[in-house]
């Protein structure tokens, strides 16, 4: 039996091997992956179903991200970039330098969404005057500079420098002025919550003392009233914190701000409350559109190419330039 199928399969490859070479060839063309992401309009997140407070107040209406679909590139959707007008980005942007690779820019893309979570809580909290006990940051590393001498990597957090610990990101600053250029230094850091030993070697740039690792500042703090936030497992990058903390903000008061309005924004935000730029504004504003959005907040170094798209496309749809918290809550209290 299994000699008749052995036959049969052999006979078939014969007769056929230039039709499996061709689909082979065409297979690889479909699916290889070009060193180009693909972005074009995507659609709106309701953020609010993300997050759960305590004893907090319900919306009456919705507060939404807009977000832009990214795919890799492959020949024929790269060609169809060109038909449907969508963007196309060297890979190469998203890399510090040659030594990134796909990980690399994932993991940053998920500590960014940490950062912008914790900025987005303690700005809503801040300016909720809700109980908020920042008790010491946490600086985790987002890039290790190729030219370091180090055993730590993207993701790791250092909490002590030899035996000082570190509190803030000025502390790092304050112990280099005790080693020399060249001194090897040991630091003790969390990887995956657990305690480890580690290095770094003390270089100078500019005339400055620098370890050669590139962090960003996450924080950790005690909440009266409790928050839960659940993004999921594919999702990252700091550009929904400002909708996340107007949608924080919401759920902490009373008062009905958003009026039975679907609002849609974009944005980072610092602990501050002040709203940053994004990129790919053309194509939230698409995504916005599309999920018929009342209000769409963009930050004011962005608005002007959202207007202009907006113009450009003849879309019907409100759109807000807001460079802090207040200014969207103040906006959303008056109209």
């Amino acid at each position: 039996m299994f000699n008749k199928i052995y036959v049969k399969i052999v006979n078939f490859i014969k007769e056929e091997y230039k039709f499996l070479i061709f689909l082979a060839i065409l297979t690889a063309v479909l699916i290889y992956p070009l060193p180009y992401n693909i972005h074009m309009g995507g659609g709106t997140v309701d953020v609010a179903k993300k997050i759960e407070i305590q004893d907090e107040y319900k919306e009456n209406g919705s507060y939404n991200m807009a977000y832009v679909k990214t795919m890799r590139a492959t020949i024929p959707t790269y060609l169809l970039s060109y038909v449907f007008n969508w963007e196309r980005e060297d890979i190469d942007n998203l890399k510090f330098d040659e030594n990134d690779d796909p990980s690399d820019i994932w993991e940053r893309e998920r500590i960014y969404l940490q950062e912008a979570n914790d900025n987005a809580v303690i700005s809503a909290y801040t300016k909720a005057n809700e109980d908020i006990d920042i008790k010491k940051e946490l600086l985790k590393i987002i890039y290790v500079d190729k030219d370091s001498d180090t055993d730590l990597k993207i993701g790791d957090t250092p909490i002590k420098i030899g035996d000082i610990e570190i509190k803030e990101f000025a502390d790092i600053a304050k112990i280099l002025e005790n080693y020399n250029v060249g001194d090897k230094i040991s630091v003790t850091y969390l990887r995956d919550d657990k305690e480890k030993e580690g290095y770094f070697t003390v270089r100078e740039f500019n005339d400055i003392k620098k370890i050669g690792l590139y962090l960003v500042r996450l924080f950790e703090y005690d909440l009266k009233r409790k928050i839960k936030i659940d993004f999921n497992s594919s999702e990252g990058g700091p550009s929904g914190g400002f909708m996340l903390s107007l949608a924080i903000y919401d759920r902490l008061t009373e008062e009905d701000l958003a009026k039975g309005r679907k609002i849609v924004g974009t944005g980072t935000i610092d602990n501050k409350g002040n709203v940053g730029m994004i990129g790919g504004v053309k194509y939230k504003v698409m995504g916005a559109n599309s999920g018929d959005a009342d209000i769409l907040f963009v930050p004011v170094d962005n608005y002007e190419e959202a207007i202009k798209f907006k113009e450009e496309k003849g879309y019907d749809i409100n759109i807000v330039k807001v460079s802090t918290l207040d200014d969207a809550i103040e906006y959303l209290r008056r109209n």
